[in-house]
């Protein structure tokens, strides 16, 4: 992965940032669950801030029309643009033609893409949406599309979505843009604008109470994570031992009520580090270079999901073993699989199962607690290729199925996780090389969640939006 090289942002005083990386927020199966799934992180914040509105939006038709029902949607990205899928039919539903190397990040309100691309965040519409109105849902069809809402961003980073809020960060300025997920249904959010103190390739989210957690670093290295206030930029707990920071997952809030507060894992060269209850806390482990870089965490599981790498030397480390962290007990125990994986291989299902597809093609399936429930022989044997972003297996979820790509073949197989069985194959048009499953439902939950300082923000005079 590159790192682009640009000058420290200004500082301004600091606002906020709703962030939850490769962070997976799912719901019980039916209802509506979020698309899963690990990825190279993106990081930083610190004092700065303003509000600003993303690029206007191009013409587009923004005409909804009420069905009875709306079924998930696969968006794939792949040489050439992208391509999205009824997830049960696999008709194609549209395409749309754009050039260059193209990241897919759910957005948060079970409509939207957000696609990295280059310089800019763009806004995909999957073109289905389901609304809640009291104890039953509305739900609509709508032409996909790009909107043309773009937000500037010098080599654009990662998106993450927590409490509702969704934050998108720049690389190349370690700019981060923070805006109420839901309001891109009405076309144009207007973003609460921060920044670290130098550019840097990190991670940031807003927490429930309010603070700011965020990594600080530089292009050369970073080792330090923050919890800021978000108006005064008051260090409020910081760690600076974790090396090489990269990776987090919001896990199950702990405490109950008034002292229910968010868990973040991230990790570090040297055995994860935990958030919890105003503290940051080391997890330990058994050798000096330990590296769980990509993260799999569920508010359904207090047990965190990551990658294993014990080798400081590899070139490309294929390790067989997962990691299992435990968010509470600052535990991590490992679980070898006899066969690797990569970033793209993990997710979690609706109950807190571990999911890792690895080179043999099976899906494993794993309880909390490390037992394979199942082994799912999903696609044909396959091995990481030396560039990761060519195309290759992708595994995510979404209620109670698991979607998982086979480039080779073009494929697509949908699992049920319960079962441990496949429910259907799906022929590919192309070799996606990444992908985000859409259900109409938003992807992370806002019932603990203080939007007050991101509400006011939508762009007015969008005309024809029944919301």
């Amino acid at each position: 992965m590159s790192h682009s090289h640009a000058p420290s942002p200004a500082r301004l005083p600091l606002l906020t940032v709703g962030l939850a990386v490769t962070a997976l927020a799912l719901s019980a199966c039916g209802a509506g669950a979020a698309g899963s799934g690990a990825s190279p992180s993106a990081t930083a914040a610190g004092p700065s801030a303003s509000t600003s509105p993303a690029t206007s939006p191009s013409p587009r038709s923004t005409e909804r029309t009420e069905v009875a029902s709306v079924t998930p949607r696969v968006v794939l990205s792949h040489d050439g643009g992208l391509t999205t899928l009824d997830a049960e039919t696999g008709e194609v539903v549209h395409e749309q033609e754009r050039e260059g190397f193209l990241r897919l990040n759910n957005a948060g309100d079970g409509q939207h893409v957000m696609v990295s691309g280059g310089d800019e965040f763009l806004v995909y519409d999957a073109g289905i949406d389901a609304q809640v109105h009291g104890d039953h849902h509305h739900f609509y069809s709508s032409e996909p599309g790009l909107t043309g809402v773009t937000f500037p961003a010098p080599a654009a980073g990662h998106v993450v979505t927590h409490n509702g809020l969704t934050t998108l960060f720049t690389d190349g300025t370690g700019a981060i843009q923070t805006f109420t997920s839901e309001h891109l249904r009405s076309g144009m959010p207007r973003a609460v604008e921060t920044s670290t103190e130098d550019a840097h390739h990190g991670v940031a989210l807003e927490l429930t109470d309010g603070s700011l957690l965020t990594t600080q670093g530089t292009e050369e290295g970073r080792n330090t994570v923050q919890v800021l206030d978000r108006e005064s930029g008051k260090v409020l707990a910081e760690t600076t031992d974790c090396p090489g920071v990269h990776g987090e997952t919001a896990a199950a809030p702990h405490g109950e009520g008034a002292d229910r507060s968010d868990v973040v894992v991230l990790g570090c060269e040297n055995g994860p580090v935990v958030y919890r209850d105003g503290q940051f806390h080391k997890v330990p482990v058994e050798t000096e270079y330990q590296r769980s870089g990509n993260l799999a965490g569920t508010e359904a599981s207090s047990i965190v999901l990551g990658d294993y790498k014990v080798d400081a030397d590899a070139e490309q480390e294929r390790p067989t073993e997962i990691a299992l962290i435990d968010s509470v007990q600052d535990t991590l125990t490992t679980v070898d699989l006899g066969s690797s994986y990569w970033f793209r291989s993990l997710a979690r299902g609706p109950e807190g199962e571990s999911l890792v597809l690895t080179y043999d093609g099976e899906l494993n399936i794993l309880d909390e607690s490390g037992k394979i429930l199942h082994e799912v022989k999903a696609i044909e044997p396959w091995e990481e290729k030396d560039e990761w972003q060519q195309p290759g297996p992708i595994l995510k979820s979404a209620d109670c199925l698991a979607y998982i790509t086979d480039a080779e073949q073009q494929k697509l197989v949908i699992v049920d996780i319960e079962k441990g069985t496949v429910e259907r194959t799906l022929d590919l048009p192309v070799a996606p090389v990444e992908m985000v499953v859409i259900t109409g439902h938003a992807e992370t939950s806002t019932e603990h969640a203080d939007h007050s300082d991101h509400e006011g923000h939508e762009d007015e005079g969008h005309e024809g939006h029944d919301h």
